[in-house]
Formats: C-alpha cells, sequence, structure tokens
C-alpha cells in the first residue's frame, strides 16, 4: 500500500471534516487532496521525475503536511532536513541524497541561496512561507494556482517514499531509507495499538522532519482526523493550541510534558480535551509521571519506543500501565501487531527471559536501509533483523524494559551502570527539574558516573545530598560521583536530551570516545 491511499481514503470519506489547522487557515480533506495534486502537478511541471529527491527545510505548517505526500503523488522522494543543523550540516545532507529541489519557508529562506550555490544538484527552489520571496525563488502558493492537478503516479509499496536523515546523536548522521509500505505498516500498527479518540484533533509539536511529526501526520490522516500544526513546541502556544482546538491526542517528549507543567501559566489554561499523550526518547520520570497524573488528570500517558530505522513505533506501553506504583510502568510496552521484537545476545541468538542483551526488530515497518551506506546497512541489518544498539531485557508476558543505549552504558570499575536508571533515582529529588547522567574519564575507575543536574527554580542543591539521595535508592556503585549543576540541558531537535553534547568535552583529544 500507497502512503498516499490514506489521504485518498480521508478525502473520499471525510470529505467536509477540518484537516489542518494552521494559524488562521482551515481547510478540509476534500481541499488538501486537492491541493496535494495540484502541487504533485507543479513538481511534475518543474521536471521531477520518478525517484528523484525533493528536500524540505521549514518549521511544522500545513503546507509541510501537503509535501508529505504531494512528493509521492508525482513519484519522487522525499527529504526532510534537520531544522536545527546549521547549513553545513544541510548541504551534507542534500548532497549525499542528490536533491533536485528545496522548499523552505521563512525562518530558512535567507539560507536557500547558500545552500543552492553549494549544491550543484539543486535546480530550484519553492517558498513555502508567507513572506516575499526572492527572484531565484517559485511560490508554493502561486504554483498551486497555475498547475493541474494530476493523478497519483501509483507503484508499489516497495518504492522508496522518504529519506529520514538520523540526527547524529549516535555517530555519523545517516539517510534512513522508508518505503511506502514501511510508513503505511508503522501506521497500521499504532491504529491497531493505540485507544485513540476517532477522529482525532492531533496536535503538532514534534518537527516533521523526526518520525515524532511526520508519523503522527501518517496516522492522523488514516484515521481521518484534524492536524493541528504549531511551528515548534513551546508551552504557552501548545497550551493556547489545546484549549481553542480541543485537542485529543498529542506526541510529546517527558522534557516537554514538564516544560507544561512547570509553566507560571499551567493552571490557567483548560486542557481536559486531551484524552492520549505519546511519549518516547526515554521512560517518563516517576516524578513527573506523578504530577502529570495529578495536575492532568483526563490524560492517558502512552509510551512508545521505536527508532527512525524501524519507522517509529515498533513497542507500546497503554494508558492503563502508565500509573504510580504499576512495576510495568518502567517498561516500554509490547510489540506492535507490525513487528516481531526479540532480545539477542552478542552472537544474535535469542537470550532467555529477564536477560539483558540487544534488542533486535523485525517485520514490514522496518527501514530498507541507509542511503549511499551499504557497509552501515548490512551493519544494522543482520540475519534479517534490525539492530537496535539498546541494551533491554523482557519478561515473560512481552514487556520489554530498555534499560539503556549499549553506548550509553557506563563501565565503572567493571561494573555496567544504566544511566536510565541513575537518571530515574535523581528525578525523585524534588528539587531537580531536569537530570542526564554520562560516562565522565577517570583514571582509576575507567569511567567515572557524571551527573548533569538543572535545579528547580528556588530549589538550592548540592553535591553531597544529591550523592546521598541516590544512595537510599540504588546501588553504591552506580551512584554519581561527580555532580555538575548547569542552567540547562542541550536538546537534540526532536526534544531528547543531547549526551553527545555533554560527553564531547570530557572525552576530546582521548583515545577512547562514547558516544
Amino acid at each position: 500500500m500507497r502512503i498516499t491511499v490514506s489521504l485518498i481514503r480521508a478525502a473520499e470519506r471525510a470529505p467536509e471534516r477540518l484537516a489542518t489547522v494552521c494559524g488562521q487557515r482551515r481547510r478540509t480533506w476534500s481541499e488538501i487532496l486537492e491541493r496535494t495534486r495540484r502541487a504533485a502537478g507543479a513538481l511534475r511541471a518543474h521536471g521531477l521525475r520518478r525517484g528523484e529527491r525533493v528536500a524540505v527545510l521549514a518549521m511544522n505548517s500545513d503546507r509541510y503536511v501537503e509535501l508529505l505526500y504531494a512528493v509521492a503523488w508525482c513519484g519522487g522522494v522525499l527529504v526532510p532536513l534537520n531544522v536545527r543543523w546549521a547549513n553545513l550540516e544541510n548541504i551534507a545532507a542534500l548532497t549525499d541524497c542528490g536533491a533536485c529541489i528545496l522548499c523552505v519557508d521563512d525562518t530558512f529562506s535567507a539560507s536557500a541561496d547558500a545552500l543552492r550555490e553549494a549544491v550543484p544538484s539543486l535546480k530550484q527552489v519553492i517558498h513555502i512561507g508567507e513572506a516575499s520571496i526572492s527572484a531565484d525563488a517559485l511560490s508554493y502558493e502561486a504554483l498551486l494556482e497555475e498547475s493541474a492537478p494530476v493523478d497519483d503516479a501509483g507503484g508499489g509499496e516497495d518504492d522508496l517514499y522518504a529519506v529520514f536523515y538520523t540526527g547524529g546523536t549516535t555517530g555519523q548522521t545517516k539517510g534512513v531509507m522508508l518505503s511506502h509500505g514501511n510508513a503505511f505498516a508503522v501506521t497500521i500498527g499504532w491504529l491497531a495499538s493505540l485507544p485513540l479518540d476517532l477522529p482525532p484533533v492531533h496536535l503538532h509539536v514534534g518537527g516533521m522532519f523526526h518520525l515524532s511529526g511526520a508519523g503522527y501526520a501518517w496516522l492522523t490522516t488514516m484515521a481521518e482526523g484534524t492536524h493541528v500544526l504549531l511551528p515548534k513546541f513551546e508551552p504557552l502556544p501548545v497550551m493556547r493550541a489545546i484549549e481553542a482546538h480541543r485537542v485529543t491526542s498529542s506526541m510529546m517528549m517527558p522534557t516537554m510534558v514538564n516544560m507544561l507543567l512547570t509553566h507560571p501559566e499551567f493552571a490557567t489554561h483548560d486542557l481536559s480535551s486531551v484524552r492520549t499523550c505519546i511519549y518516547g526518547g526515554s521512560p517518563i520520570p516517576d516524578r513527573l509521571l506523578e504530577a502529570a497524573i495529578r495536575d492532568l488528570p483526563g490524560w492517558g500517558f502512552v509510551h512508545s519506543y521505536g527508532m527512525t530505522e524501524t519507522s517509529g513505533m515498533t513497542l507500546m506501553l497503554p494508558a492503563e500501565h502508565c500509573k504510580p506504583g504499576n512495576p510495568l510502568l518502567r517498561s516500554c510496552g509490547r510489540a506492535s501487531p507490525t513487528a516481531e521484537v526479540m532480545i539477542a545476545g552478542p552472537d544474535g541468538n535469542e537470550l532467555p527471559h529477564d536477560t539483558v542483551g540487544e534488542i533486535l526488530m523485525r517485520g514490514r515497518m522496518v527501514m530498507e536501509g541507509y542511503w549511499n551506506d551499504e557497509s552501515a546497512s548490512k551493519q544494522a541489518l543482520r540475519d534479517g533483523w534490525m539492530h537496535s544498539g539498546d541494551a533491554a531485557w523482557r519478561v515473560k508476558r512481552g514487556f520489554f524494559y530498555i534499560v539503556d543505549r549499549i553506548k550509553d552504558m557506563i563501565v565503572s570499575g567493571g561494573e555496567n551502570v544504566y544511566s536510565a536508571e541513575v537518571e530515574n533515582a535523581l528525578s525523585h529529588h524534588p528539587g531537580i527539574l531536569e537530570c542526564a547522567v554520562i560516562g565522565t574519564p577517570d583514571e582509576r575507575w575507567g569511567e567515572r558516573v557524571t551527573a548533569m543536574v538543572v535545579a528547580r527554580e528556588g530549589s538550592v542543591l548540592d553535591e553531597d545530598s544529591l550523592i546521598a539521595h541516590c544512595r537510599s535508592l540504588i546501588a553504591n556503585y552506580k551512584c554519581p560521583r561527580t555532580v555538575v549543576f548547569r542552567e540547562d540541558l542541550p536538546k537534540t531537535a526532536a526534544g531528547k536530551i543531547d549526551k553527545t553534547r555533554l560527553r564531547a568535552p570530557y572525552w576530546s583529544g582521548l583515545d577512547r570516545l562514547v558516544n
């Protein structure tokens, strides 16, 4: 099945239902289908051939949602670019994929000329924003007005749909090739697993260049719901949007939920319409979940685990298990109906229950491979399984527990320390707003357990008391040996704490570098 089929069905079954809300613009599903067909016609008229790449460098908008389907509609391949990358990083991605068309909004229009000059394959820039454009760019809205609608290019589920570049937090950025079948399969998995109010009104705060954005766009379209789009996550606009549009679902990282709860205007907004809040990236700290359930009693928190390489979700923990005191709370759930998951040792063989190993996944949702990187593809896709690089264990009822990125595991004095366990202990301290635990060089122990801590406003913290707090909850060898107090913690574009940036100053110039 092609991902465009879900758009056709939404327009057939709910033509007058509100499809997108973006600023003051409102469009129905019949309008979105017509605009998609015209956008595809414009791309084709400007020379886009089947299989050629169209890159998008833009914040979230209704036009971005249209491009998720329009590029595929005319047989092209979508390449969403990370909005937090520097120009050199975007140049590298554009050059790597050989993009021939670049779509930019107001935020990135000033970068377009430099990108076009640096990337020989780029033939045209299309502006999808509101402001005036340069003479060298084409207006998206003008193209739609002058272009005739075209039929879906057709093709098969194995056709390449998009290349999503990974954020680079575990090493060199790679282009993940997802087919139409990949995107369709993961969306079916969501629909079969997620207790959504149908049709959903979904608030998009995750960037569309990431599956925390695009994946839920596929889901909302297939569920014939309404996309409510904000350019990015900011607490006050998020609360206003939920209240104004009676949003029923959203995907937020735990850091985002924390920012909502701690915002000074939190209590002044009615957020009761939300029924499903999907979170991922890391388990939600117990103390944060307790506060969220207390202050957002109608919200059902659903833990999703997946990778760009698996098109997003492969494991899901339903809301009924995301309760304080529930022994399954630390789990990331069971396998999706479209995924098969196992825990394996270094030899690739399945390990017994309750044994920590690497989590492996296979199914229709697994990527086709990495763009222009056969070696990395073979390394990740071995014996029919996607190797995640995550350390995990499984219980007999099929619930999986992710303990850490294998590369995030700290080896101190010969003992394995999982940073997520230490972070959870720290999060129970009432004075901590955010924390991250990394391994730093230590001549005696190899690696030192080091905690990076952001204090809550008005809290006074000291190293000794925090270490003592951890010793009351976890074994001594797991506790931080050093605590670094910071004003904030760096985040990836997906909203996760960026441990690579935290580690970099400590490991610079050393033979060993933890990624």
